[in-house]
Parts: structure tokens; C-alpha cells; sequence
């Protein structure tokens, strides 16, 4: 016969339940009281105690604040020789023998640059010196050297290493419209006119320098400047003859010496104000 156990699982002693209560609540309060002195310990207010200037120099506790000097070319890109080769076209070849001074002369001695011509590959070369003052350098002078190839004269791409703010824009006829034959000939004879007066007028009229290489036209000049030739050329490609091109030129040129004007007079106040302030210190 198989013994059974009937018996039921005690229950919890009531004294073991109340001690763990007592002592849980003993622990609790205790963590309280220490909360409640710590919050009493830090002050309401945060006191800031303002020294003078003047105190501060005479006592001499802060250090004098360090000087540094510019970095040079070749300190920023880590001592590495940074590179740019600039491809010579065909028919670039010749006048590039003829002006390799004019070139030459401004990117070595006053933008600080190396240039030579690797005849093998048929490109110009650039690279930084360690005398080099701005890396910037290097770019501009390959932005003037790709002007040239473009078929810009030495005089007037030569600004690409003055101004900040000049930039290049190409772009060909059949991104306008797609002509073929006689068509796409005499939209050319349209962007030059005769003798080459259109595109004369349109560079002195919007303060650029238009290169019409067959199908291709390269613009030099500023971005708002850029703007106003390219709308100019693209309505003669389109088909708009030049007395109309002409009319909207000269009363978007007349806007554009406005602002220009405005800008100067801004200036001239800005500058007067500044002058005004340093007398009165003074």
C-alpha cells in the first residue's frame, strides 16, 4: 500500500514577515534623513563673485593669450606636395609658346606656385612650395592656366588670381536647341555679329569675356554678370534677333550699375560710421 503525504505547504511565519517590513522601512527612512541633509548642505543661491578687468591684469592670474602664426601651405596638407595638371589642347600648343612668360611670370613669383610644361604628356604642371602663403593658391592659378586653354587672352584671365569672385562657365549650342547645317552656322554668325560687335556688346554691357569656339561658349566674369550674358546669348541662339537682345541689356545693365552703386554708397557709410567712432574714443 502506497504512503501518501497529504500534508499542505506551511505558510510564512508572521514574526520573519513583520521583522523584513520594520527593517525595510528602517532602511528607508534612514536613505531619506541622508537625502534631506545632503539637500540642506547645498546652498539656494549660487554666489558669482565679478572681478574687474582691471583687477585681473594687475594680478596677473590669467596667462596672456597665445599667438599663433599661420599655418603655410605645406604645414596644413602635413608636409605633402599637392599637385594640379592642367591638359593642353591641340591648338593651344602655339599660343602657349608664344605667352609661356606672361604665364609663367605671375604664378611663380607672385602667387608662389611651381609651374613647368611636361612636353611627353602635353599638360602643365603645378605644385606648392614650402613658401607657398595660401594653399588657395594652387587652385587659382590652375582656374588661370585652364582659362588660357580655353581661349581666353593672358589679360583677362590673369584676374582669376585677383578677384575671390570670378568664375568660368561653359556651355554649347545644342544645350539650347538642337540645330544642324546652316542652321547651327548662322546661330553662330548671330553670337558674334559682324565684325564681331554682338558679342563685343554684350561683354562691355555685362562686364565679361565670351570665347565662342565653334559649337562651344566660354564665359569669364562674376556670377550675376554670368547670369545676364548667357541669358543675352541664349536668346540670340534661339533666334531673337539683336536689337531686342540689345534693348533688354541696356535696361539690365542699367539695374546692375544701380545696385552697384548702392553698394558703394553702403560702403562709403559704413565706412564713414566706423571712422566717426574711432575719433570719439579718442
Amino acid at each position: 500500500m502506497a504512503l501518501t503525504n497529504n500534508r499542505k505547504p506551511s505558510a510564512a511565519n508572521p514574526f520573519q514577515l513583520y521583522f523584513s517590513r520594520a527593517l525595510n522601512c528602517a532602511v528607508g527612512s534612514r536613505h531619506r534623513s541622508e537625502k534631506k541633509a545632503r539637500i540642506r548642505q547645498i546652498p539656494a543661491t549660487m554666489e558669482v563673485e565679478t572681478v574687474s578687468s582691471q583687477t585681473q591684469k594687475e594680478s596677473g592670474s590669467l596667462p596672456p593669450k597665445p599667438q599663433f602664426e599661420p599655418l603655410k601651405a605645406h604645414e596644413m596638407s602635413d608636409g605633402r606636395v599637392q599637385f594640379r595638371r592642367v591638359s593642353v589642347p591641340p591648338h593651344r600648343y602655339s599660343p602657349l609658346k608664344k605667352a609661356w612668360m606672361d604665364i609663367y611670370t605671375p604664378v611663380y613669383e607672385q602667387m608662389k606656385i611651381d609651374i613647368r610644361m611636361n612636353l611627353k604628356a602635353r599638360r602643365v604642371e603645378l605644385k606648392t612650395r614650402p613658401d607657398t602663403p595660401d594653399i588657395s593658391n594652387l587652385q587659382k592659378c590652375a582656374d588661370f592656366v585652364h582659362a588660357f586653354m580655353l581661349g581666353f587672352d593672358v589679360i583677362d584671365a590673369i584676374a582669376l588670381l585677383r578677384i575671390d569672385e570670378l568664375y568660368v562657365e561653359s556651355f554649347e549650342i545644342k544645350d539650347v536647341k538642337t540645330l544642324r547645317g546652316e542652321h547651327l552656322s548662322r546661330a553662330i554668325g548671330r553670337l558674334s555679329g559682324k565684325g564681331g560687335k554682338t558679342k563685343f556688346t554684350i561683354e562691355n554691357s555685362t562686364r565679361t569675356r565670351i570665347v565662342i569656339a565653334d559649337t562651344k561658349i566660354h564665359i569669364l566674369g562674376s556670377f550675376a554678370s554670368i547670369k545676364i550674358a548667357r541669358d543675352s546669348l541664349c536668346s540670340l541662339i534661339l533666334g531673337s534677333p539683336a536689337g531686342k537682345v540689345y534693348s533688354k541689356l541696356r535696361a539690365v545693365s542699367a539695374r546692375l550699375a544701380e545696385r552697384l552703386d548702392m553698394m558703394s554708397i553702403t560702403k562709403e557709410r559704413v565706412a564713414a560710421k566706423v571712422l566717426s567712432v574711432k575719433f570719439r574714443k579718442h
